[in-house]
């Protein structure tokens, strides 16, 4: 049987309009555009007079928001429609279709009695002007959950017949896929610019990180090339940050890097980037900015961090120094600025002012020694794990007797192609290169092993290893050098122990607090450079100490300086009556040791007793100087 021709027409209508549907589909750039041009398909192609998409809420009133609506105003919509709920939901497209999830049809809305009621007054006066006499909805499912409906209007009361609604069905699923995909590429979007966020910023202060800077800083060199332009590089670096770390603990020190990167992002030009692009460094890229201008910004950035932070309910006082490289002055490559305007913090730490310049002349032999130096850290922590140091050791005596009476363990280190490093330097490497613990490890191993193979050989030599105010922090060094004990099994008399008294000075609480507990496994401890700390008399009587060793500084000139002759003898007389017994470092002559025994020094080392020397050569030496002639 022939179709009606309203209805061929109808068909056509639906048809067309899945048609243009499918394009939007392929069109739309976003959610919003795709509604508003679906609905503007759906009457301008299907002519039907109104098309209106709204989203379901899942509140207690279940409301509906109108997102898009061709045909009628959607704000007025929102006042007729504002709802999903109530007890009538069946003889409602919009709500039938969201809680059932299938199409839903109204026919002959202005004349069937089901819709005059009060509450559908309004909508129904709306309907009755503009003509509209059907209804239908679809649902929207997107990623298996009922988002909404589609809903259209026409003017004929027995509209949307099968066949159409099944073609609008159509549409409706397409539209609700279109949804879906757009919002699937966003998720995409937002994870790869989560992934490029990454990649790109610090996770702790969610500043730029180096990877960041490094880019930015290339191109900016490139445009001020092109520009004739200068730029700065300024290199912020928070002083004593290990030892916030060490005593506060980490989480203390992540909290004073947020607060400084939060006030120094506050103060940073808008133009200048800033970045965090070291543990406790930070950077800041100035373009068309000269040496004036980097100076300023520079103690601009540091005055507003040397306010005093707020972390673990203590007040920290943080300093901060920051070095400065210039293009094109003090390089024309990113990397060649970046590592000199971080060299200029550590010219920078001594000044008042808080900041230094990169000296493009002190680099001009520099950097070798630089690449020479960073080449030794690595090469001293494979000497440090293969035990390829030297202990060597060097001999104390006492005065009035003339006896031997032990060492101090000293650390050398024969490289295959620079020969001897010089002691001061490697010492120095290691603090740089965080070694100082394994270099300690190193040199606890074997001073315990050398002291078991002269206790074994009927020697009681004791031999005196230098602690660092590091080690002094160091929460397992009582544990190991208990553990060294255990395992030699060792008079705790054979093995002696040297602070410095600077690094005393450094932390006096912790440093009384280990050296109690040292003090504690019977072992005896050494005052070392005494007289260069400047200790506290009040101080020092409370060290639970043995000996003070005189600096050699004092000792050397005393034959020839009546100030230092008194000093070294106010420091002897000072000991004996704290009960301390004391050595004179940096005896080199006769003179030196005869006036210290005149004095009643109890001990002395340096040249003259015996030079620093492997430990296997300590015989031969103890034979001769036994046959020196008193």
């Amino acid at each position: 049987m022939d179709k009606k021709p309203d209805n061929l027409e109808r068909i056509s209508c639906a048809l067309r309009t899945l048609s243009a549907g499918n394009r939007t589909l392929l069109r739309a750039s976003d959610e919003q555009e795709l509604l508003r041009e679906m609905c503007r398909v759906i009457v301008e192609q299907g002519g039907y007079p109104v098309a209106c998409v709204g989203y379901t809420r899942n509140d207690e009133n279940k409301d509906i928001q109108w997102r898009e609506c061709v045909g009628m105003d959607k704000e007025h919509l929102q006042t007729l429609y504002p709802s999903w709920g109530g007890t009538d939901i069946a003889r409602k497209p919009f709500a039938a279709a969201v809680s059932t999830g299938k199409r839903s049809v109204a026919k002959h809305i202005l004349t069937d009695p089901a819709y005059a009621t009060p509450a559908d007054a309004k909508l129904m006066e709306f309907a009755t002007a503009r003509g509209y006499a059907s209804a239908a909805a679809f649902p929207l499912q997107v990623e298996g959950e009922i988002l909404g409906a589609l809903l259209m209007a026409a003017a004929d009361p027995e509209g949307f017949d099968d066949e159409e609604l099944a073609l609008l069905n159509e549409l409706a699923d397409d539209l609700a896929f279109g949804i879906t995909n757009l919002r699937m590429r966003i998720e995409h979007h937002k994870a790869q610019d989560a992934i490029a966020h990454l990649a790109y910023h610090d996770r702790l202060t969610d500043l730029p990180n180096r990877v960041h800077l490094h880019e930015r800083l290339e191109e900016a060199i490139e445009l001020a090339k092109r520009r004739h332009q200068p730029l700065a590089l300024l290199y912020l670096e928070v002083g004593q940050f290990h030892e916030i770390n060490e005593i506060l603990g980490h989480r203390a020190g992540d909290q004073l890097v947020q607060e400084l990167a939060r006030r120094l992002a506050g103060a940073a030009k808008p133009d200048a980037l800033l970045a965090h692009i070291g543990e406790a460094a930070f950077a800041l890229l100035v373009q068309n900015a000269g040496a004036d201008d980097a100076a300023e910004e520079a103690q601009r950035l540091i005055d507003v961090v040397n306010d005093p932070v707020e972390i673990s309910e203590l007040t920290i006082d943080p300093p901060i120094s920051a070095g400065i490289a210039l293009f094109p002055g003090h390089g024309i490559e990113a990397e060649t600025l970046l590592r000199r305007a971080n060299a200029a913090v550590r010219k920078a730490k001594p000044t008042r002012s808080g900041y230094a310049f990169s000296g493009y002349a002190f680099y001009s032999g520099q950097e070798q020694e630089n690449t020479r130096r960073l080449s030794l850290m690595g090469e001293l922590r494979r000497a440090i794990e293969r035990n390829e140091l030297r202990l060597y050791c060097q001999p104390k005596a006492t005065i009035p007797s003339r006896q031997p009476c032990g060492a101090e363990a000293l650390v050398r280190w024969e490289h295959p192609t620079h020969g001897s490093i010089d002691t001061g330097e490697f010492i120095k490497l290691a603090e740089q290169a965080a070694l100082i613990s394994p270099l300690t490890n190193w040199m606890l191993k074997a001073a315990f092993s050398q002291v078991y193979a002269w206790h074994e050989a009927g020697l009681a030599r004791p031999l005196s290893v230098n602690l660092s105010m590091h080690d002094l922090r160091d929460p397992t060094l009582i544990e190991r050098i208990r553990g060294l004990f255990s395992t030699w099994g060792l008079p705790p008399e054979l093995v002696q122990f040297e602070i410095t008294e600077s690094a005393l000075m450094e932390d006096p609480i912790r440093a009384l607090d280990t050296l109690a507990r040292l003090k504690g496994l019977g072992v005896e401890l050494y005052i070392d450079d005494f007289g260069t700390g400047y200790s506290s008399l009040s101080y020092l009587q409370k060290l639970p100490v043995d000996w003070i060793k005189i600096d050699q500084s004092f000792v050397m000139p005393m034959v020839a300086s009546s100030d230092s002759a008194l000093i070294v003898r106010s420091t002897i007389e000072l000991g004996h009556n704290l009960g301390l017994r004391v050595v004179a470092e940096g005896v080199e002559s006769q003179a030196l040791w005869d006036q210290l025994g005149t004095w009643g020094c109890d001990v002395a080392q340096g040249f003259f007793v015996g030079m620093p020397m492997p430990t296997d050569r300590f015989n031969d030496w103890e034979t001769h100087w036994s046959r020196v002639p008193t």
